[in-house]
């Protein structure tokens, strides 16, 4: 039976801290505020449901007070819904004023207001019956309720004083404490009286990331403020944490008294209030019981003569009470239909008592409340000593970066569309697209898209409808891409190198009704049941009507990118056009693109670093050669010496690509590098056979923030050496923040991880809520930002400079891929039990790649058939080099996967290559293959074994280009070196040393 209570009803007595509040005026009530403001809908019938199934579980919310006894109502807690905005406590809300004083009414009520998109409950308690502890264990109770959830309780009907006695009887000590005489200033100087009272007020701060000594470092920050060298506070301490089994809603707190000196770290001050608590010096400072035998009334007089005593001479026992609520999840403030994005408790402070400040964490944030009695300059005095905390907690010059520019007026109006639009009118002669077809005039581009957007608004889409786009580099493809512009709607690119059952998952996923085909990919079966097929070149050939319509607006979808997701699951990104804008404008400023500008789009259209080079040069009269053959040494010498292409938009990895061919391009006149961490040698390399009159940039940019959000020109006299190339600062209008793993702002200096905002920001993931909530954050002053993953450290220099991830996401050739999403496909094959994969450096590089480790079922099955199931579902740049069987994976003490554990993925056996059986050329051939390999891989002839596999000795897609451009220029005849590379799909299959050998003598 819990403590005190009696089998039959819930009563206890009431404690002599409780009578404390039974005597406030009526002017400040003894009501804690609980205040949880979200997204989502909660209808008064549901939470007034649930309130009633949780006041069963919790009777100590529906108490009534007869003479000094609690004893349980029966009656649940009222809700009460009030009009939009009236809960606003900075507006001095009367509901928030109105008492529960437990006189024979109620002790609890829930209030209950809608806001644009959202809802705000706030969970009010006379704190004379429940305690902050409590007052949580409600509110969580009810959202238990509401979530349809087993309840967990509160029935405990223990006092204060029966704990108290609980605690003597085992022996719990305490220690004396500290004096509580009025001899202390309040922390907000002379508080009204008399005739000057104006009630109660609240200000409230928000500050971002998690505090360890929270405590400790407000009273510091308060004790320097208010300029004391000792600070003495008032600090409620929870009598629970001596009985953990206790669930009770009752009053079971105590305030002791701690000080801190104001000269003193907060190391030395959270220390010495952790000793104290260790002491017991909590139990001390119980309140007298005397309290509870005089007449209310007398006592009451009696406190109202010793609280007009005080604010005459401004003396309180401490400057303040700090009351810490602790952290709180917002899953438990939560439901299917209601998320919770704020926080936080509003304090009281009853006669005799100083300023209140409550402290509670949530989401990342720490929510700072300050309540006093109000008079003439208070508030503008508590909100300078919410300066002097936020200040403490979160330094200025932390969160405060100089690259962190305003935006800056756009210099071309409008939509991409209007401005492709109007480039068209305004020369529609010249040529916007070059390529194996022939040339195309901005003209005929346009009006084959109009074509395409006039067939789309007949068949009912535009604004809202998302078009997919399954389309190779032609000319049906832009104009299928302008097409979808044009007629509102929001194109979905999709590479069709990448399984039909991939695509179709898209589809389905991006809720796209039409997809446009190339003719070539008419027969293949990637559009799903429920989207409809349309051939793009039919569509483009059908005339030029314009497509009727309201035009496209800024807020409108402009196009879905999908990424790798870590549950499995690809995640579309959702780009609006008034990001694609500005991200374009600045482009076009930043690198020089102007009407003589071509650049090459030969990656898939599927990636966004494509975008750079699909709208950049169209919006200025500029060109495009279209380069739709898959990328080897022989298109790439082709199309960096005799496409016409003057500008590029390329990852490192294929940087560092044409450096390692030896290629020589010309005529470049900027070239930016992004998708993954430029190494200042790559950049260098870049820079001697680009020449000196070529600019190379290194820009950034997830997905989440349009193409790129920082650009930075590579400086041969300060990068070459540098292990990574400074990423710089961001765009106008784009502002970075560094965080720790407790989400607060980090030295400069120090990594952290970079949370980005601004005008590129994404609209979020589509149709993915719970992934929007864990990545598209708000700071604690209401900024919205995308969480990245990415890590970074700010220069000396004041740019910032790339410094890794916080999580196993890779990079492959610039496409983010989740080893998790692999790991997932793996698993779903019926002989495998579980699947572990990573990606790892490849030897003698600094470059990663993707390895699988399996553990199987009692089935066997060999490896490479598991590397085609995996690469029928997924794109080629996801499927592991190498996938090893093993016996268990193995695991740290925690229950993670042993990295350092797991057999090294490229070990061989280490003996040397056998000389082949044939004899002669062949065999000659072969060995000239292995020295290759040897060179490229970076590994000695002898560790090759014994049937070489190049994806298996660490080899990936772009070290495979190398290793086939050195074969065919040194043991293939120049004019069957093409010959030679249209095996490359064959190579990627069976990339054997054998092979390879196989094919080189068959041209010989």
């Amino acid at each position: 039976m819990p403590i005190g209570a009696d089998p039959t009803i819930y009563s206890r007595p009431v404690s002599p801290m409780e009578a404390w509040f039974l005597v406030y005026p009526d002017s400040v009530p003894g009501v804690m505020h609980l205040f949880v403001q979200g997204t989502g809908l909660v209808s008064r019938p549901e939470l007034a449901a649930a309130v009633e199934r949780a006041a069963g579980s919790c009777p100590g919310t529906r108490l009534t007070r007869t003479g000094m006894t609690w004893t349980d109502s029966g009656e649940a807690p009222a809700v009460r819904e009030l009009p939009e905005g009236s809960l606003d406590p900075a507006a001095d809300a009367p509901d928030l004023h109105r008492p529960l004083m437990g006189d024979g009414g109620p002790t609890c009520e829930v209030l209950l207001s809608g806001h644009p998109g959202g809802t705000h409950i706030v969970f009010r308690a006379f704190h004379g019956a429940l305690d902050g502890k409590g007052l949580m264990f409600w509110a969580e109770e009810v959202f238990r309720a509401l979530r349809g959830e087993p309840l967990l309780g509160a029935p405990d009907a223990v006092s204060e004083a029966q704990l108290l006695d609980r605690l003597d009887a085992a022996g719990v000590k305490s220690s004396p404490g500290i004096q509580a005489d009025l001899d202390r200033p309040s922390a907000l100087g002379p508080r009204a009286t008399g005739g000057e009272n104006r009630g109660f007020f609240w200000r409230r701060r928000t500050i971002d990331g998690s505090h360890p000594g929270a405590v400790a470092k407000v009273a510091l920050a308060i004790a320097r403020a208010r300029g004391v060298r000792t600070g003495r506070f008032m600090v409620p301490v929870d009598l629970r944490r001596y009985a953990p089994e206790l669930r009770s809603t009752g009053n079971l707190t105590h305030n002791p008294l701690f000080e801190v000196d104001a000269d003193a770290g907060w190391e030395e001050a959270h220390e010495r209030m952790l000793t104290l608590l260790a002491e017991g010096h909590d139990l001390a400072a119980r309140a007298d019981t005397v309290m509870t035998t005089v007449p209310l009334d007398i006592l009451r007089r009696q406190i109202s003569e010793l609280d007009a005593y005080s604010a005459a001479q401004n003396k309180y026992s401490a400057l303040a009470t700090l009351s810490n609520m602790g952290r709180i999840s917002p899953d438990a403030l939560s439901t299917a239909a209601f998320r919770a994005t704020d926080v936080f408790a509003l304090p009281n402070s009853g006669p005799v008592g100083p300023p209140e400040v409550d402290l509670l964490e949530f989401d990342g944030r720490t929510e700072i409340t300050i309540g006093w009695h109000d008079g003439p300059g208070t508030a503008q005095r508590a909100e300078a000593l919410l300066d002097a905390i936020e200040e403490e907690l979160s330094p200025a010059h932390r969160r405060e970066w100089a690259g962190n520019a305003p935006a800056l007026p756009l210099t071309r109006t409008g939509t991409v569309v209007e401005q492709f639009e109007a480039q068209a009118a305004r020369t529609p002669d010249a040529i916007a697209l070059n390529g194996p077809e022939g040339p195309v005039s901005y003209a005929e581009l346009s009006r084959k898209a109009d074509s395409i957007a006039a067939e789309l608004r007949d068949r009912g889409l535009g604004r809202g409808s998302v078009v997919g786009l399954a389309a190779g580099r032609t000319v049906a493809a832009m104009a299928g891409i302008w097409g979808v512009l044009k007629a509102g709607a929001a194109y979905l690119p999709l590479d069709p190198a990448h399984p039909d059952q991939r695509l179709s998952g898209l589809l389905r996923d991006a809720r796209a009704s039409v997809c446009l085909v190339d003719r070539a990919l008419a027969k293949r079966e990637l559009v799903p049941v429920g989207c409809e097929a349309a051939v793009l070149e039919d569509l483009a050939d059908r005339g030029g009507r314009p497509a009727a319509g309201d035009g496209v607006r800024p807020g409108d979808l402009a196009y879905i990118i999908y990424t790798s997701g870590s549950t499995g699951r690809p995640k579309g990104v959702e780009i609006e056009h008034a990001q694609l804008t500005v991200f374009s404008d600045w482009a076009i400023r930043t690198y020089g693109v102007d009407d003589t500008t071509c650049y090459p789009l030969f990656t898939s259209l599927a990636f966004d670093l494509s975008n750079t080079a699909l709208f950049l040069p169209l919006l200025v009269g500029g060109s495009i050669t279209l380069v739709p053959d898959d990328l080897d040494h022989v298109v790439l010498r082709e199309m960096l010496t005799s496409s016409g292409a003057n500008a590029l938009k390329l990852t490192p990895t294929h940087l560092d690509l044409i450096s390692r061919l030896g290629l020589r391009p010309t005529g470049f006149r900027t070239v930016v590098a992004g998708g993954e961490l430029l190494r200042g040698s790559v950049a260098a390399r870049a820079q001697e056979i680009f020449g000196p009159q070529c600019r190379i940039f290194n820009e950034y940019g997830p997905t989440e923030t349009t193409i790129g959000c920082m650009s930075r020109r590579f400086d041969p006299a300060r990068d070459a050496e540098l292990p990574s190339v400074p990423i710089g600062l961001p765009t106008p209008g784009t502002h970075i923040h560094l965080l720790d793993a407790r989400g607060c702002f980090v030295e400069p200096g120090e990594v952290g991880e970079m949370f980005l905002a601004g005008d590129q920001l994404a609209r979020g993931y589509r149709g993915r809520p719970d992934l929007n909530a864990e990545r598209f954050l708000r700071l604690a002053d209401g900024t919205r930002v995308y969480r990245s993953g990415d890590l970074a450290r700010l220069l000396p220099s004041g740019e910032l400079e790339s410094a890794g991830r916080t999580d196993e996401q890779v990079k492959v050739h610039g496409h983010r891929v989740e080893p998790a999403e692999i790991a997932h496909i793996l698993e779903e094959h019926p002989a495998v039990a579980s699947a572990f994969v990573a990606g790892m450096p490849r030897p003698g590089t600094t470059d990663k790649a993707l390895y699988a480790w399996v553990v199987l079922d009692d089935m066997e099955v060999p490896t490479d058939t598991l590397a085609a199931y995996v690469a029928e579902r997924l794109p080629r740049y996801m499927v592991p080099g190498t996938t090893l069987v093993i016996p268990e994976l193995p695991l740290t003490p925690n229950g993670k996967v042993d990295v350092s554990a797991l057999p090294t993925p490229f070990e061989t056996s280490g003996e040397p290559l056998e000389a082949p059986e044939t004899a002669g050329e062949r065999a000659g051939v072969e060995a000239a293959v292995a020295e290759i390999w040897s060179d490229t891989l970076g590994l000695p002839a002898a560790r090759l074994g014994q049937e070489p596999d190049f994806h298996a000795l660490g080899g990936d897609s772009v070290t495979l280009l190398t290793m086939l451009a050195r074969v065919a220029s040194q043991l293939v005849p120049p004019e069957r070196e093409k010959e030679f590379m249209s095996y490359l799909a064959r190579f990627i299959a069976r990339p054997t040393l054998r092979h390879v050998a196989e094919v080189v003598e068959s041209l010989r």
